[in-house]
């Protein structure tokens, strides 16, 4: 194994997809990439979108799936193979029913909780041994169903929070590379 870490960004493909609630993972790598000039192309072996870029010193993948939610496990897998990346430089963000719109949370394995990108990774990489950031979007009022309310784009009232949901995303990831999870969770998860 090497020393590369892997980014992924949850999401769904296509622009249909692109602004929803599902997508925010998406939206972080690609906050990274214009962070580091480097723009996302598609994968010889894996499909996905990548870009390899370095921060805080060290080599990492940027990926975004181009499967749909539910299957990014089979483009990890591809992409953890084909760099040699072991499950501990694993980070996946994920859209997060369960947090309040626009928080964050750090963490290193875990359940899925019902979200079936994570389900898929899991049964993908054979272990939940990876570190997580959850980006929180809210739970839907009244009775809404979560699988529409997941492929919602965010409200313009909630669009500048989201802005920033974004940037502290990509913050928590050069975090969690440059120090340790409880340096990154200290900082991030308020």
């Amino acid at each position: 194994m090497t020393n590369t870490w892997l980014v992924v960004g949850l999401g769904n493909p296509g622009p249909t997809y692109a602004l929803t609630r599902h997508n925010i993972g998406f939206r972080v790598v690609d906050e990274l990439a214009n962070r580091c000039n480097s723009a996302m192309s598609k994968h010889k072996r894996a499909n996905a979108d990548t870009a390899e870029v370095r921060i805080a010193g060290q080599s990492v993948v940027l990926a975004k799936p181009q499967s749909f939610m539910n299957e990014s496990g089979g483009p990890t897998k591809a992409l953890a193979n084909f760099y040699k990346v072991a499950p501990e430089h694993i980070i996946v963000l994920h859209d997060e029913l369960d947090i309040d719109c626009c928080a964050i949370r750090v963490k290193w394995s875990g359940g899925d909780n019902g979200h079936n990108g994570l389900k898929s990774i899991r049964q993908s990489l054979g272990t939940g041994d990876w570190y997580r950031i959850r980006l929180g979007i809210g739970r839907p009022v009244g009775q809404q169903d979560p699988a529409s309310f997941v492929l919602q784009k965010f409200s313009a009232s909630e669009k500048s929070q989201v802005d920033d949901l974004v940037i502290r995303g990509a913050d928590a990831v050069e975090s969690l590379i440059a120090t340790s999870l409880e340096e990154t969770q200290n900082r991030f998860n308020a």
